[in-house]
């Protein structure tokens, strides 16, 4: 069993800056594919950003490629996503997502694992 645990959502002006962070409880999380999903009102949960058990590969969604990265930190049980030039149609709560699979997935059935979600409110 897995817990994650998401922080770092707040409320930003357009363009700005946050960081998202990722607490996973699990002993062999370096073990695990990290997933970044976000899900806006009224709308699908959507894809944003993915990374191996290594880090050494990611992927993301075209609409954050090139503003979001993506990384981990295996020594302490967190994966992050820097979020930069944010717009309003960011705004979404983001949710942490673990997968035991090897396959680095990009989509919600793939993971296995759940955090609660952060709010991201990104204002015009």
């Amino acid at each position: 069993q897995v817990q994650l645990v998401e922080s770092g959502g707040g409320l930003v002006q357009a363009g700005g800056s946050l960081r998202l962070s990722c607490a996973a409880s699990a002993r062999t999380f370096s073990t695990y594919a990290m997933g970044w999903f976000r899900q806006a009102p009224a709308k699908e949960r959507e894809f944003v950003a993915a990374i191996s058990w290594s880090g050494g590969i990611t992927y993301y969604a075209g609409s954050v490629k090139g503003r979001f990265t993506i990384s981990r930190d295996n020594a302490k049980n967190t994966v992050f996503l820097q979020m930069n030039s944010l717009k309003p149609e960011d705004t979404a709560v983001y949710y942490c997502a673990a997968t035991a699979d090897q396959n680095v997935g990009r989509t919600y059935p793939e993971y296995d694992y759940w955090g609660l979600g952060t709010q991201v409110t990104v204002s015009s």
